[in-house]
């Protein structure tokens, strides 16, 4: 692509295309963006605060970012998660020192991290002392003994039989984030920045490829929903960060790099308290263990929350199946993703993940009484009606072929660019929105890769990231200096 004003197509207003979208203005103050939004607002389905768990994910809890492997703890996946938090954190500092963007109020706050084990005790002290070892950990604590447990989160201790083997760690640098405020934040300003519009309730129904046929490389082919009217919209550069759509819209581009992949939707629910005696009580992500083939997502965990404003408690989640990619999707969306390249590889990972299915059955048949039991193992002593049930978001775990023809379930994210860079989108879910900016980097250099090779592009991404170009796993000074710094712009605790 020789443009140097190309005009870039942005599908989802989440906090991924506002990332992105900031982003190409720093660099490229010329560039031409479009926004298409199927909703009538910004951040309504994954990114919205009451759709996700708000965790500023940086592995500091999750026990699933730290797999045994040959009976060993790898922290490796740990690692490469806080880092890239880390990263996101000095890009939204940024944001906000440079003044490029006037926050509407406090998106992250200071909430400890927390593991909390009942009886595996030795495997979280294992745990503790491989991440320990690096400087990015290095703040984390651990304590097998109940009075200091209590200390740190008096709920889950309370009532708690005395013979119980507890463990916990606890990282105060742990963060909640109310994804759908900065994204909102971020869109306000995009949207007053010269070459930029914002179009919410417009659906893409169409992607062509105009390869020989035009200057441009794709031409979209759009309704705008309030006025039932129909546009061709033609770009250079296409970003799909569409949430759970994104796979059908992938799908619509026909590159050869979309084939073979499939979704698998998994819907989510939560527990959710608004009495406030009880929820002062409470200052921490509580993380525990999953079951048996439950995915990373349902991880259950009780949480501080702000939204808003106001300070909530959450638990859960609780996994459900229905055929919606999207929350507010249609029933249709998974046997319409369904293609030949994908059918079998879809199937053949539905074999495979046998452990997945049971969890999903089990979750579906769960009674009240049910969530609320699975609640008491981390708060004995709670008292249902002070928590109501509320739906979350809806998240599709993305099945990728294999060489072989098989499928295999992956719970991250997954980047998907056309070979030319010209085309990408994002399947997937958690860590997600917690390592948006590094996911951002990684979809930049797929589209500009001789771009971000120049010292313009290099100085610009340093003013905005300032450890960029060099690791914060590798060197420690730099990492707390970084996060130091971090920190104190966005008025967090270390």
């Amino acid at each position: 692509m020789t443009n140097t004003n190309p005009h870039i197509v942005l599908i989802g207003a989440g906090i991924m295309s506002a990332t992105l979208g900031i982003m190409l203005k720093k660099l490229m103050p010329n560039v031409r963006i479009s926004i298409y939004e199927y909703l009538d607002r910004v951040a309504a389905e994954s990114s919205d605060g009451m759709n996700n768990s708000g965790t500023g994910h940086a592995a500091y809890c999750e026990l699933n970012y730290t797999p045994v492997e040959n009976n060993q703890i790898s922290i490796d996946k740990a690692l490469a998660i806080a880092e890239s938090f880390e990263i996101s954190k000095q890009f939204w500092a940024y944001l906000k020192e440079s003044h490029t963007i006037q926050f509407s109020e406090h998106f992250i706050n200071s909430v400890p991290h927390m593991s909390f084990v009942r009886g595996n005790v030795s495997f979280l002290k294992q745990r503790f002392d491989a991440m320990h070892q690096a400087a990015i950990f290095k703040d984390m604590q651990f304590s097998a003994d109940a009075s200091n447990i209590k200390e740190w989160a008096p709920l889950i201790m309370a009532g708690r039989q005395s013979t119980e083997m507890v463990a916990a760690t606890r990282m105060t640098a742990g963060t909640d984030v109310n994804f759908g405020a900065i994204t909102r934040d971020m869109m306000r300003s995009l949207e007053s920045s010269q070459g930029v519009e914002l179009c919410l309730q417009h659906k893409v129904t169409g992607i062509t490829d105009l390869t020989s046929r035009s200057q441009q490389r794709w031409r979209l082919r759009i309704i705008d929903i309030a006025n039932s009217r129909h546009k061709d919209v033609d770009a250079d550069f296409l970003f799909i960060g569409a949430g759970g759509g994104a796979l059908s819209l992938l799908q619509k581009t026909g590159i050869a790099e979309s084939r073979g992949y499939a979704g698998f939707p998994v819907s989510g629910q939560f527990l959710l308290c608004r009495n406030q005696e009880v929820v002062q009580q409470h200052h921490a992500k509580v993380y525990g263990t999953a079951e048996v083939g439950a995915p990373p997502m349902s991880v259950p965990h009780l949480d501080t929350r702000v939204i808003n404003g106001e300070r909530l408690l959450f638990f859960g989640p609780y996994a459900g199946f229905v055929s919606k990619f999207l929350k507010q999707g249609s029933y249709l969306d998974l046997p319409a993703s369904i293609r030949p390249d994908n059918i079998w590889p879809l199937l053949s990972a539905g074999m495979n993940n046998f452990s997945l299915t049971k969890y999903l059955v089990k979750q579906l048949l769960q009674s009240e009484s049910d969530r609320f039991a699975a609640l008491q193992k981390y708060y004995p002593q709670a008292v249902q009606q002070d928590w109501t049930l509320t739906t979350a978001g809806q998240r599709v775990q993305v099945i990728q072929r294999t060489a072989s023809g098989s499928g295999e379930l992956k719970f991250g994210t997954e980047v998907v660019s056309s070979s030319d860079g010209s085309v990408t989108a994002l399947l997937g879910a958690s860590p997600g929105a917690s390592t948006s900016v590094s996911i951002m980097l990684s979809v930049l250099e797929k589209m500009f890769p001789e771009k971000m090779q120049q010292k313009d592009w290099q100085s610009q991404l340093k003013q905005m990231i300032p450890s960029f170009g060099e690791s914060l796993v590798a060197d420690d000074e730099l990492c707390l200096q970084t996060r130091e710094r971090s920190h104190a712009v966005l008025e967090l605790e270390s």
